[in-house]
């Protein structure tokens, strides 16, 4: 079930998605969730607290997605075929069908650069996937799954940044992951 208070968050998520991080006031988010106006900061007193509970959704919903991603390769023989189709899959649906989501969590990002609170609450995000991609690859076999994880992380970051800014419709991230993983296993 939804709460109102998620029903906001939700809101603003769609308001910076699409409209961008200077576009994301109360106001605007009472209107993009159709509540009364004042709706929003009973909830969230200033726009400093919004924005971190913007974020704070956006983990949940990312560590929701991360457990769906990691039951999926669980279900399966972890080969680096499979694990390289995996990731092109979870890259392509962050591009098209979480894309609001996607841009929204990178202007969070952007913001967390001149905002210690918000770069702190980052940062323990980061740490969490780190440790759930790092037991995929040294599944693998990488020797070093941290620091070839964080490797494959900025690859998959990069990917996702231009796909929102600039689409191409015949986005297939599939040649640049594999040629990244092709990469790290050399070295293994």
């Amino acid at each position: 079930m939804t709460t109102r208070r998620d029903q906001v968050l939700d809101a603003a998520i769609r308001v910076l998605g699409t409209r961008g991080m200077r576009q994301l006031t109360h106001r605007a988010v009472d209107a993009e969730a159709r509540l009364p106006e004042g709706s929003t900061s009973n909830y969230f007193r200033n726009r400093e607290a919004l924005v971190a509970g913007v974020l704070d959704r956006l983990v949940a919903q990312d560590e929701q997605a991360w457990g769906l991603f990691s039951a999926d390769l669980s279900n399966i023989t972890l080969t680096p075929d499979a694990f390289i189709d995996a990731v092109t899959q979870f890259v392509v649906e962050l591009a098209a069908a979480a894309r609001i989501s996607t841009l929204a969590r990178h202007s969070i990002f952007l913001e967390a650069a001149h905002h210690e609170h918000l770069r702190r609450q980052v940062e323990s995000r980061r740490d969490t996937l780190l440790t759930w991609g790092a037991s995929w690859l040294e599944q693998l076999g990488s020797p070093h799954p941290e620091r070839d994880f964080a490797t494959l992380r900025a690859l998959l970051d990069g990917l996702l940044f231009y796909q929102c800014t600039l689409p191409d419709p015949e986005f297939d991230p599939t040649f640049a992951i594999r040629a990244l993983f092709d990469g790290l296993r050399k070295h293994w």
